[in-house]
């Protein structure tokens, strides 16, 4: 059992100017994808030329700021945006879907890719490995703003929290034991498998001759496994609950069964496209 530290959101402050910890991670998310894009960029057969990838990398942040928030409304806080509207700018607090980011920077990448001439799924395939490790990024914000925990749990990394860093009164229909009860850091646990697992497996398919979608079909396959895994021991949002009735069904696992679904459909017509190879 390792006692959760307690870590101030804020990480810089001047005066009225606070820089959280979460707005820093979509800096080291961001930054990561344009240093990796700029590297593929220079292999033969890529669908962008270096020059390009500085307004890629803006594209593709636009759709995932706005798409990320805007999804986080629609799919999990409806009701507080009604309540509030201002909490859709809210984005430093937390409330970022990944689903709603990943819908954007699809809308993002049409955009580019009919700017710059390119196929829509080569240019996936090229994006692709430049996700996870901004995933991994973003999961580590959730774990300094001490939210996403997991049930209780009695491996040896158990963190232990305190009344105040898991408000009992938030999950007492379903959380279990509350206080003092050592829980799964569901956060790293999708750090490692989201972040530095995914891109892992991607960056060594993108390194070598490849059909055509294989990568896309892996990012959404084996980021939809890697989610569904970690939502059966996650916590659901305080506000939603268990769906239908169960005590394992989550919303996120509800959104990621399609990227499953689809990740094997595109993975089966990339093998039959086989010969439609990129070679990196």
């Amino acid at each position: 059992m390792i006692a959760y530290p307690t870590i101030d959101p804020v990480a810089i402050a001047l005066g009225p100017i606070k820089i959280h910890w979460y707005g820093l991670m979509y800096l080291v998310a961001f930054g990561s994808a344009w240093a990796l894009g700029k590297y593929q960029a220079k292999r033969a057969h890529s669908p962008v030329t270096p020059a390009q990838i500085d307004d890629l990398v803006f594209y593709g942040a636009l759709g995932a700021v706005l798409g990320g928030r805007i999804g986080s409304v629609l799919f999990y806080n409806w009701s507080s945006f009604v309540q509030d509207p201002v909490y859709l700018l809210r984005i430093w607090e937390g409330g970022m879907s990944f689903h709603g980011g990943f819908v954007g920077v699809l809308l993002a990448m049409e955009f580019a890719r009919r700017k710059y001439g390119c196929g829509f799924w080569q240019l996936t395939d090229f994006i692709a490995p430049m996700v996870p490790l901004g995933l991994a990024a973003g999961r580590l914000g959730n774990f300094i703003n001490a939210e996403l925990w997991g049930a209780p749990g009695r491996v040896p990394w158990a963190m232990q929290l305190s009344c105040e860093q898991f408000p009992p009164e938030l999950y007492a229909d379903f959380a279990g034991p509350l206080c003092f009860s050592p829980r799964h850091p569901t956060q790293l646990y999708e750090m490692l498998l989201e972040g530095f697992v995914l891109f892992a497996i991607l960056w060594l398919l993108a390194r070598r001759p490849r059909p055509v979608m294989l990568i896309s079909a892996c990012f959404l396959l084996f980021y939809g496994l890697f989610r569904s895994g970690v939502e059966f021991i996650r916590l659901p949002d305080a506000h939603l609950g268990y769906l239908l009735g169960t005590d394992w069904l989550t919303r996120g696992i509800v959104l990621s069964l399609p990227m499953i679904i689809v990740g094997v459909v595109l993975l089966v017509l990339a093998k039959r496209g086989g010969s439609n190879a990129a070679i990196s």
